[in-house]
């Protein structure tokens, strides 16, 4: 299988499905695909159907966005528990991915993915303030459930889709109660998120559109 992710520093989808398949060590080559320099836009749309990533190939098969990549690892590889094996947790689990995939979208939009950045203090509580307090019973109600350190417990697929999100209470050092902090601290000690991590730091592109700096100029 291939899958086709963009730019690690600032990627969240490409995050989400490129840490399900290598946190549960599934064999695969990845492409990068740029989100930025002269005809990237032109360049995705050569490769992916939706214009966007991550795109999983798997022989014919094209398959874009992260839930559907998730749902079909999960099929393929019934044997890795992508999802928690106990079945009130693993319907908890779905929801809770599927309200990510949806919803906090002021917390998504007020502060973007950014992993080599530190921008404390740059994020409106207030802007953000309710989708903080849906994830916080998000998150709580699923460890208490699970007994942590992962939302299933075990790491499994919804860690993956709230992945980008714990990055961002870190680089925005946005407040959370402990439980909350602890489980962030645990999403970055998973070896497969060091390895992603490590990646995008290295990266040099910039990608402006991706910046808080160049988002809150153009609300002004």
């Amino acid at each position: 299988m291939k899958l086709l992710i963009a730019n690690k520093n600032y990627s969240s989808w490409s995050l989400r499905a490129w840490l399900t398949l290598r946190g549960f060590e599934i064999p695969f080559e990845e492409e990068l695909l740029l989100l930025n320099g002269e005809g990237w836009k032109e360049a995705m749309l050569e490769r992916s159907p939706t214009g966007q990533v991550p795109v999983l190939i798997d022989g014919d098969l094209v398959i874009p966005e992260t839930l559907a990549i998730i749902e079909y690892v999960a099929d393929k590889y019934p044997h890795k528990h992508i999802w928690p094996a106990d079945r009130n947790l693993r319907a908890r689990a779905r929801a809770a991915s599927a309200e990510m995939h949806a919803g906090f979208t002021r917390l998504r939009n007020a502060a973007p993915m950014n992993l080599r950045a530190s921008h404390p203090g740059k994020v409106s509580l207030d802007y953000v303030a309710d989708d903080l307090d849906r994830l916080q019973k998000v998150w709580g109600d699923l460890l208490d459930r699970s007994g942590g350190p992962y939302l299933g417990g075990a790491f499994s697929a919804v860690d993956a889709m709230f992945a980008p999100v714990a990055t961002r209470i870190r680089v925005y050092d946005l407040p959370v109660p402990d439980f909350a902090a602890e489980y962030v601290e645990a999403i970055y000690a998973l070896p497969a998120f060091q390895e992603w991590y490590a990646d995008a730091l290295k990266e040099s592109w910039i990608v402006e559109q991706d910046e808080i700096d160049f988002i809150q100029g153009r609300k002004q």
